[in-house]
């Protein structure tokens, strides 16, 4: 018996049908596929799901398409999920990540699926953790994630991904930028991109001075919130993963070899130290949570009702009491019919 017959009609589909898996991702977009989600579970945790983040204008795009090409070329099969920002305007996005990644196109071991932010902070959408459960469980090797490139906030993605990789470039500011910037400190391995152009030296110093201001720490989920705990107690100081710095031209794949080896060192030493389970089971906690808080939100607002909710904003407008003391009486009012 094969091994597809062995699996559940959601799980076989999407294994053998890209066109079920992008239309299964358009369900999961737009909240309507809780069902198929657990279905899907059991049948993730294989792939390397590698996260790209960076400032604009660093090159990102083109750097993902050529770690996919290589690999491709490794035979490895890859799926790519750019990330793009929503304008607050018009509520439309460009979605145009897939324009620099024309190569890709007509092969099969690639799958690429861009989706907007819409309007979520930090560099991911809501429904971002719940696409990638879903590629993971499509069977793909690589799952790339690419975020919108919005900055020192960018810091979801840390979270989401097994190895983060945080991009940066000669000649898009000053030096300081680089040091103080926090999304340096979500880096598992650091990329300068464009290192054929003036003051890739100056860019180097800037970021080896920034992995010199302290000691190696781990980045874990807390209660919703990035934290980072020091590494000595895992492994102890020595033996705790070091940020490397690769230099890359992604316009002609220079480097894009040496970054695809420190990838898998990364991954290595995330199995061997118990690393990745220990951020896993962190990043669960605080995903769980937050899905708890939507749930009670949406619990309370069904129990007290849209239309008085909105009247106790009104007193709140009116400065008859303070948003504290409205948030304390909706959730007496909500409970006050419960019985246990």
């Amino acid at each position: 018996m094969s091994e597809v017959t062995t699996l559940p009609p959601i799980v076989a589909a999407i294994r053998e049908n890209r066109r079920a898996l992008a239309r299964l991702l358009t369900r999961i977009e737009n909240n309507a596929a809780a069902a198929e989600l657990a279905a899907l579970y059991p049948y993730g945790g294989q792939a390397h799901l590698i996260g790209v983040t960076g400032a604009p204008g660093t090159g990102k795009s083109s750097l993902v398409n050529c770690m996919a090409k290589a690999y491709r070329a490794e035979g490895k099969t890859v799926s790519i999920l750019a990330v793009d920002p929503t304008s607050p305007f018009s509520g439309g996005a460009v979605l145009g990540d897939r324009i620099r990644m024309r190569d890709l196109h007509g092969d099969q071991g690639v799958f690429i699926r861009s989706m907007a932010t819409r309007g979520n902070l930090g560099g991911l959408a809501r429904t971002t953790s719940d696409m990638i459960r879903a590629l993971d469980a499509a069977g793909f090797d690589i799952v790339l994630i690419e975020t919108v490139g919005a900055g020192q906030s960018e810091v979801e993605i840390a979270s989401a991904a097994q190895t983060t990789i945080v991009v940066e470039a000669p000649g898009l500011g000053d030096d300081v930028q680089a040091i103080k910037a926090g999304i340096l400190e979500i880096a598992d391995i650091l990329v300068v991109n464009k290192a054929d152009n003036p003051g890739v030296e100056s860019t180097l110093r800037a970021l080896r001075a920034m992995l010199d201001l302290g000691h190696r720490s781990e980045r874990i989920m807390h209660h919703g919130k990035l934290m980072n705990v020091p590494a000595a107690p895992i492994l102890g100081e020595e033996a705790a993963w070091q940020t490397p710095i690769v230099q890359t031209i992604a316009t002609d794949g220079t480097g894009v070899p040496e970054l695809l080896a420190k990838i898998a060192e990364h991954r290595a030493y995330l199995r061997a130290s118990g690393v990745q389970q220990l951020r896993e089971r962190a990043s669960l906690r605080a995903e769980i949570e937050e899905r708890l808080r939507d749930l009670l939100l949406a619990h309370l607002l069904e129990r007290v009702g849209v239309a008085h909710f909105q009247a106790v904003v009104e007193r709140v407008l009116r400065r008859e009491i303070d948003p504290n003391s409205a948030a304390g009486l909706l959730l007496a009012e909500s409970s006050r019919d419960h019985k246990p």
